[in-house]
């Protein structure tokens, strides 16, 4: 899709549950994209969400959509059990696919979407968002100049109450929830700050008992050489808790750096402690119980867009998070077997 002309890319939209109006209306802060459809099984639930955002046109059935529309891209913002049928029909019609994240439940489909799409010419992208949070995007700017020396420790840490059941009542049934879902977020950002790891080690808990799968989990892995600690849980109670931000403790031979509770960032060297906070930008459509996760959507999107209509890369091309889900992945066999993972 490089050089396309000077117009707004065209997509349709895949899914109308809860994430998906945040992911329009993020869609709609991007004057170079326009949303032309909505689908969903559920076309009443389309029908809402695409008149609360002003797209004409709803389907509740993607093949038929595919063949009355002309896009550009479909953005899949579904369940993921839901992606590699979608994926493969959107690419078997030679169209560029954005799809939410787990790519998928397994390793191997997600290995083996990737290589159906290379097969067809068409791009796959993860909608990865955590990496654009504001501060999270201020502390690898930190992290580049160097200010705090080479560093040997990090941990990224997001711990919490929040009753996610309430919105995503799905969450309950996941055999695989903690990990599968936040880990993958975290687990990128680990990479965005560090690299690529050459072993890990994880262990995980169920807490709450009238789930399916881990709500609790802790993975610690070699990276270059940093050790970092990446924890995520959604059963604990914390005099900081600041759903939905992610904490971040890294250490270099020169100083440290610590991304803590409503976006404030702590430089220590040996000439002292400095703080500056880094805000979310607002949007009067943002959820202010996920406010800096929303707002992340925005320059996610934008940098996708831009890749699409250039050519370039992506951050999160799937080739890419592939990466990412093989550590996901290791860590449940870590955690299953009891042992240190050597990753290629």
């Amino acid at each position: 899709m490089a050089n396309t002309p000077d117009r707004p890319l065209r997509f349709a939209m895949v899914g109308a549950g809860f994430w998906a109006r945040y992911q329009l209306a993020a869609w709609k802060e991007v004057p170079e994209a326009e949303c032309v459809a909505v689908c969903d099984r559920m076309r009443e639930r389309a029908e809402r969400l695409a008149m609360s955002l002003g797209v004409m046109r709803v389907y509740d059935d993607t093949a038929r959509m595919l063949e009355q529309e002309r896009v550009d891209f479909v953005d899949i913002v579904t369940d993921p059990p839901s992606h590699p049928e979608l994926v493969r029909l959107v690419a078997d019609h030679g169209i560029a696919v954005v799809c939410q994240k787990p790519l998928a439940l397994s390793l191997e489909e997600a290995e083996a979407l990737v290589d159906y799409c290379h097969s067809r010419g068409v791009r796959l992208i993860v909608h990865e968002n955590w990496r654009w949070q504001v501060p999270i995007r201020a502390l690898r700017r930190m992290l580049d100049g160097g200010v705090i020396g080479r560093p040997f420790y990090g941990e990224i840490r997001f711990c919490t109450s929040f009753p996610v059941f309430q919105n995503q009542p799905y969450l309950r049934t996941l055999e695989r929830f903690a990990l599968a879902d936040v880990g993958v977020h975290l687990l990128d950002v680990a990479r965005f700050f560090f690299g690529e790891a050459d072993r890990l080690y994880c262990q995980t808990h169920r807490v709450d008992p009238d789930i399916r799968g881990e709500d609790v989990a802790i993975v610690v892995l070699r990276m270059n050489t940093t050790t970092v600690v990446c924890r995520m849980s959604f059963a604990s109670r914390l005099s900081e808790e600041r759903f939905p931000q992610t904490f971040c403790t890294i250490e270099g031979d020169r100083g440290s750096l610590e991304l803590g509770p409503d976006y404030w960032i702590r430089t220590t060297t040996a000439e002292g402690t400095w703080a500056r906070r880094f805000p979310p930008p607002s949007y009067p459509w943002v959820d202010p119980l996920y406010e800096v996760v929303q707002a992340s959507m925005v320059p996610c999107n934008a940098h996708i867009l831009h890749a699409l209509r250039t050519g370039e890369p992506a951050e999160t091309e799937a080739e890419d998070n592939l990466k990412t889900l093989r550590l996901v992945f290791a860590a449940y066999d870590s955690a299953s077997r009891g042992q240190v993972r050597s990753l290629p």
